[in-house]
């Protein structure tokens, strides 16, 4: 955890003003910079010192074999491991024959900022050689939201003492040496030398390289341009060989002087296309570059992101932090997602290895909200990322004897790779998650091709893995048995609630879909027998519930299973699965994340307000949030019924947890499911919105902590702006037409012409729930990190 004040506290940047070489790895992930297709870690331009260095192309991996004590029938037979590509942020620089590294030497200055309005990285550095010679560095660093393949750099070095000879090497780098991971199972597996050397190139002031992956078969390329001005005999050198290619800068600077390099780089990637299509592929995005120039991608860049704050800002009054991590969020849910092009978005985004580069149900339930309402295009993409993987899902369920398409729990290409089925195969939950986005996306969007071509199948096959999973006993009561929720904590369970309703809404959207698209669906093997069958199973699916306590279960039986020790259990034993076994922690009252209390969000019209205040009351003082994917959930649920002071600590936490690197793991990647949280914590929570069939409604409360909560987002072709204060909700149509908006539970027309402005009813919170022993969320309090 970083526990000191890092990084300033400014509205819209993240700007660092000491280079400290103990949170250098959590800085390299914090300062990462990616379009969803390329992703650059945030290295020092000259490549060292570093924690992690990392370059990723979205779907890049390579296999290894998955370690297993016993073999399995349905094991998946490999794994998956995103890899570092070629590096081409690497700009080293000599200062009369002495290596600009900020270990030796005096550092005078340093300054980084991630400026979430142009999306540019900048660097100042001012430093004196071992020797005496003084130098300023000043270096800017994007990858581009308009051309997908692109990221540039532009370097800039002046003397500060007279004259000085300046050497600069603009490099592409494969095969970098990486640094020893941990035990951590979250860590991504040690994959040495992964990139087979094919074909270098060096010319003028181009280089390329291009390799091979041994067993994935990929075919991986970066290739490099410079434009460079500096004095008139400033010499140029080129050379390549197998893993390095190099553009050599020499120059001697007087002072006033500068040199300043622009460097263009180039990525591409191909399972099919041949080695010369591939390269040719490279150069064409690169001479695209070039010819847009330095400046022209800066204000591309702004461009793009100018129209994604004008439909996606949040702005929060009262807690400046938050002000900032919830740009810093939106930035990085952007990054992950807006140039993804039916590709899988990871867990960690491409900041970082962590979870070795896999996919998981984060995407549906805790990205992709955020995206619906700020960049659907994104959504759009995800999604037919996961039906073009619809074939290996549909395998997979005829592997495991079942019917439909059974998607994997963790993946990059679509297959299963998860070596643990308890957590993987058995989180059948994941082809629900998936129809849950595909209906929120539609209905957002109103996008009737998707739903048809896209949707449609997708539903239809989700469906049909739940009708042969489940099965209906001697009452006609329908039951989904031996499945694990999101609570990692329980596996392997009969009826886990989360599952049955997220089921039941599957099984009816299908239906409903099929009658929507006849002829599609027909086409699909759909009958009006199937859809009968479906309904029927949704409307007598199981829901645990305990009526001794009156609350609902996590699944059948689990409110009578033993509670864990917590009071026994020391602050350093958590996270729990790496301290004890799980089949320990699996008959045991103790939840990894939110589950039961996520499907109270989820599937809000299941539960009374009573029941999710009871239910919420319950479940607090068993979950111990070992995933980061749990203070969100459980702030959205806090405000609805009350709590307000539990949701703004929930909320705090969700979106600090890379900022002060909560989990310890920031170093691996930032935790992008709980920065799509803080979006939802803010907009679901105290904004109350939730989307019901073709409708936005809004239950709006607030934390006393804020004085003032606005945001904007897109529904159906409009641009809805709500500001919230401690009495009064406003709602504004800023563009589109009339649109029907629910207000605490009253409905109103919005037109452009005439915001509306409604009080907000109060809601007297009941009595505060306990949490686990040691596990309360850290209470806010005012911003421990510096204003800039």
């Amino acid at each position: 955890m970083i526990t000191h004040p890092a990084y300033l506290v400014e509205p819209w940047c993240l700007r660092e003003t000491e280079l400290n070489l103990d949170i250098l790895s959590q800085s390299e992930s914090v300062f990462a910079l990616s379009n969803g297709h390329v992703g650059w870690r945030g290295n020092l331009d000259e490549g060292e010192p570093h924690g992690l260095p990392g370059s990723y192309l979205n779907g890049v991996f390579e296999f290894r074999q998955l370690p297993y004590a016993e073999a399995g029938y349905g094991y998946p037979e490999s794994g998956q491991t995103v890899i570092n590509v070629t590096n081409g942020k690497v700009i080293r620089l000599l200062v009369d024959d002495e290596p600009f590294d900020l270990r030796y030497g005096k550092l005078h200055r340093h300054e980084r900022l991630l400026d979430f309005r142009t999306g540019l990285l900048h660097r100042t550095a001012e430093w004196t050689s071992p020797s005496g010679r003084s130098v300023r560095v000043r270096s800017t660093r994007l990858v581009s939201f308009s051309q997908r393949a692109v990221a540039a750099v532009a370097y800039e070095v002046e003397p500060l003492d007279g004259d000085v000879r300046i050497v600069i090497q603009s490099e592409l780098v494969a095969n970098e040496p990486m640094p020893a991971n941990g035990a951590d199972p979250r860590t991504a597996a040690q994959l040495t030398d992964p990139l087979v050397p094919g074909e270098t190139h060096a010319n003028g002031t181009r280089v390329r390289l291009l390799h091979c992956t041994a067993r994935s078969g990929l075919k991986v390329c970066a290739s490099a341009d410079h434009v460079v001005d500096g004095p008139e005999k400033t010499v140029l050198a080129a050379e390549s060989s197998e893993n390095l290619a190099r553009l050599t800068v020499t120059s001697r600077l007087a002072s006033g002087q500068r040199l300043r390099l622009e460097k263009f780089v180039a990525h591409g990637w191909s399972a099919a296309r041949s080695v010369p299509a591939v390269h040719d592929q490279v150069d064409a995005a690169l001479a695209g570059a070039v010819s847009t120039s330095w400046a022209g991608l800066v204000d591309e860049q702004r461009e793009f992101l100018d129209g994604f704050w004008s439909r996606a800002d949040v702005e929060v009054d009262g807690d400046a932090e938050i002000q900032q991590a919830v740009r810093f969020a939106l930035f990085h849910v952007l990054q992950t997602g807006a140039r993804g092009e039916a590709r899988a978005l990871p867990a960690k985004g491409l900041t970082g290895p962590g979870y070795d580069g896999h996919c998981f149900w984060d995407t549906e339930m805790f990205v992709l909200p955020a995206l619906t309402y700020t960049a659907p295009q994104a959504v759009e993409q995800a999604l037919r990322w996961r039906h073009s993987t619809l074939p290996a899902a549909q395998e997979r369920a005829r592997q495991l004897g079942l019917h439909g398409a059974a998607f994997p729990w963790r993946t990059i290409n679509g297959d299963e790779c998860s070596a643990y089925w308890p957590a993987g195969t058995a989180a059948f939950h994941v082809n629900a998650d998936i129809a849950y986005a595909v209906v929120r996306y539609v209905s957002a969007t109103g996008d009737d091709a998707f739903d048809q071509e896209v949707g449609l199948p997708l539903l239809v096959e989700t469906a049909r893995l739940w009708r042969s999973l489940g099965h209906h006993d001697h009452h006609g009561d329908f039951h989904i048995d031996g499945v694990t929720g999101p609570d990692e904590y329980s596996a392997v369970a009969d009826d886990n609630l989360y599952t049955n309703l997220m089921a039941q809404q599957n099984l009816h959207e299908a239906a409903t879909a099929a009658e929507r698209h006849p002829d599609a669906a027909a086409a699909l093997g759909v009958d009006d027998e199937e859809t009968a069958a479906w309904r029927d199973a949704a409307m007598r699916m199981t829901v645990p519930y305990n009526e001794e306590l009156a609350v609902h279960e996590q699944s059948a039986g689990f409110t009578g299973h033993q509670v864990w020790d917590f009071a026994g259990t020391r602050p350093d034993q958590y996270p729990l699965m790496l301290h004890f076994p799980y089949f320990d922690l699996y008959r045991k009252q103790v939840i990894k994340q939110a589950d039961l209390v996520l499907a109270m969000s989820a599937c809000g019209d299941a539960f009374t307000p009573e029941e999710k205040a009871r239910n919420f009351a319950y479940y607090e003082p068993l979950t111990v949030r070992d995933s980061s994917l749990s203070a969100c959930a459980q702030a959205v649920m806090a405000a609805e019924v009350g709590q307000m002071r539990l949701a703004y600590d929930y909320m705090g936490e969700a979106a600090m947890m890379d900022l002060e690197d909560l989990e310890g793991n920031t170093r691996d990647g930032i935790h992008i499911a709980s920065l799509g949280g803080t979006w939802y914590a803010l907009v679901a929570g105290f904004g109350g919105m939730r989307h019901q069939g073709g409708t936005l409604f809004f239950a709006p409360r607030l934390p006393e902590q804020i004085g003032r909560l606005a945001f904007t987002l897109v529904f159906r072709q409009r641009r809805l702006r709500v500001e919230i204060t401690g009495t009064t909700a406003t709602y504004a149509l800023l563009d589109g037409e009339a649109l029907e908006v629910g207000h605490c539970g009253d409905a109103f027309e919005l037109t452009p012409e005439a915001p509306v402005s409604r009080r907000i009813p109060p809601l007297p919170p009941g009595p505060p729930p306990e949490q686990p022993h040691g596990r309360c969320p850290a209470t806010r309090k005012a911003p421990q990190r510096r204003k800039g």
